[in-house]
């Protein structure tokens, strides 16, 4: 046991920051036309206790949930230390939602108020807002909700400090986070400041950041990585974190952030790739990097275009990361650490250790966790400090997600090796059996399938058919070429000679018939990812099943959806 002490915990951390380091720069927002807003500790401390003033003068019952919708800015954060400051819970949003689920999540929170921030697409999400829900607006909401609700800045001017230095017990609820993974409605996931404090104090000693590092934040923060890492390395170690400003400016806002630290989705480790093969072919790369001196400085030249050129920590997670992928940042000098966990979780469970190639494996599991694969299905099962309480209002559910002797149910499969290292082989429910009453596990084609310059997203399926097939979602520039039918002819060549590589690797009841290329692009906004990249299953299944046989007998090697 690692016990957590009062001086851990989140609110703690704000005051023990407002007392030791008060001028230094906490957080970084940019304001637009190339502004940027910077906030000391002190300014933190004093904004948070105007607007805890503020909540608590509502007179909601303690414990009351307040929700947060936008996308990552410095008031998000200060947002969740004032609501509990004021004593309450917070429910972060995706600022992604569909307003059915906006409005479901907050329902079935029962919130009481609501922090309406930065949004792309607010006229689509209004509705899921109740009339009558009291709302904040930000200094950098869209201009409807800032005429709609008060402000921030104004709520903050006519309040008075909180004074003292409220505490919050470690077993108290600190905040639902409503995931539903890549099937179901969302759950609310209810973790403590208890929990949170012993993740990032678990995280801290495996990734060893310190007051001067600096990160990037650009995640969905109601998203869980993003909230430990970011939000509450960001009070562990009292760092410097930078927002990240829109995905227009994104290469700019790395390249102002410089971050020493850095987490990233392996869809967009793909993207980073792709985009530097874009600028230099990857055969051209490779030998330029084989030349001893000249392969030091094109490696320097590659990670500063990046912005990457100051990280000494890089990780991913939240998906399986291809070993080629990894192998390749690690040929550019910049090795990525993959990690492994869950919402239910706070994402902490295992992660590759630093200075060690670990790849293919999501390395030995944290100080203070355990991990064990069922001998039955090979299921992941996990226990620690930082498993959730339950899920919000769902007690049956949540017995259900326990093993009788209070092991986790993660839904992974995989074995641990002689070196205690996890390995990751798929979902236990992602397995399915071909007509010919073969089982096959997509995650190790999905691995080898992505890793074409023309694949952005892949799914492997097949249910019932003779032979699995795959689908592939083609990067943007792909997707233009293909309108230009000789360029298609080029395409669909390509993707034949990948089809051929890949099934020359593969059991012959694994091999895929066919690939199709769809023709529509996989979004959070269609429902088809998640907020961070996830293919949903479920949902291919819905879109494309219909014309699976049918596909499975045109005889075609590369079909384009819809024809």
């Amino acid at each position: 046991m690692n016990p957590v002490t009062p001086d851990q915990l989140a609110l703690q951390r704000l005051y023990f920051w407002e007392r030791t380091a008060p001028d230094q720069i906490a957080l970084t927002q940019p304001m637009g036309a190339g502004v940027t807003r910077d906030f000391t500790w002190a300014q933190v401390g004093d904004e948070v206790r105007r607007m805890a003033s503020h909540l608590k003068s509502q007179g909601w019952e303690p414990g009351a949930k307040v929700a947060i919708l936008s996308k990552n800015c410095a008031w998000w954060l200060m947002s969740d230390l004032a609501i509990w400051m004021a004593g309450y819970v917070s429910v972060p949003l995706y600022p992604t939602l569909a307003h059915g689920t906006i409005e479901q999540i907050l329902s079935h929170s029962e919130a009481r108020a609501c922090f309406v921030g930065k949004l792309d697409d607010w006229e689509a999400m209004k509705p899921g807002v109740p009339v009558d829900l009291p709302c904040i607006s930000y200094p950098l909401s869209p201009e409807d909700a800032i005429r709609r609700f008060e402000g921030w800045d104004a709520i903050v001017a006519r309040n008075t400090a909180l004074n003292g230095e409220v505490m919050r017990d470690a077993d108290e609820l600190a905040t639902l986070i409503y995931t539903s993974g890549t099937t179901g409605q969302p759950k609310g996931v209810m973790h403590s400041f208890g929990n949170f404090a012993w993740a990032i104090g678990r995280g801290v000693e495996r990734v060893k950041m310190t007051q001067d590092d600096r990160m990037l934040s650009y995640l969905p923060l109601a998203h869980v990585v993003e909230r430990a890492l970011v939000e509450h390395g960001w009070l562990a170690t009292g760092m410097h974190v930078f927002f990240a400003e829109s995905l227009d400016t994104f290469a700019k806002d790395l390249q102002r952030a410089r971050p020493t630290i850095f987490f990233s989705v392996p869809r967009l480790w793909v993207k980073f790739q792709q985009g530097v093969h874009h600028k230099m072919p990857p055969a051209k790369l490779k030998r330029l990097l084989s030349i001893p001196l000249i392969g030091g400085l094109v490696r320097r030249k590659v990670q500063k275009a990046l912005g990457l050129d100051q990280c000494r920590f890089a990780a991913g997670g939240a998906a399986p990361m291809p070993v080629p992928l990894l192998a390749w940042y690690r040929q550019l000098g910049l090795p990525v650490n993959e990690g492994y966990g869950m919402t239910e979780n706070l994402a902490v469970s295992n992660l590759t250790l630093a200075g060690q190639n670990q790849e293919g494996t999501v390395g030995p599991p944290y100080t203070g966790v355990e991990v064990r694969t069922d001998a039955a299905d090979g299921e992941i099962q996990m226990r620690s400090q930082a498993v959730m309480q339950g899920y919000y209002k769902e007690p049956e559910l949540t017995r259900e997600t326990f093993t009788p002797d209070g092991w986790l149910h993660t839904g992974d499969k995989g074995h641990i090796d002689a070196q205690g290292r996890l390995h990751i082989t798929g979902r236990v429910k992602d397995l399915f059996k071909t007509s010919k009453g073969k089982y096959v596990a997509p995650a190790p084609i999905e691995d080898k399938l992505v890793m074409h310059e023309l694949v952005e997203a892949c799914v492997v399926t097949g249910a019932n058919l003779g032979q699995p097939l795959g689908i592939v979602m083609l990067n943007a520039e792909a997707l233009k070429r293909a309108a230009d039918p000789a360029q298609r002819v080029q395409l669909e060549a390509a993707l034949a000679q990948h089809l051929t590589t890949i099934n020359a690797s593969l059991d012959p009841h694994e091999q895929l018939k066919c690939l199709v290329v769809a023709t529509t692009i996989w979004t959070v906004e269609n429902d088809i990812v998640t907020p961070t990249f996830k293919v949903k299953r479920n949902r291919i299944e819905d879109v494309y099943s219909a014309n699976y046989e049918r596909w499975e007998d045109s005889g075609q090697v590369v079909i384009w959806q819809g024809s």
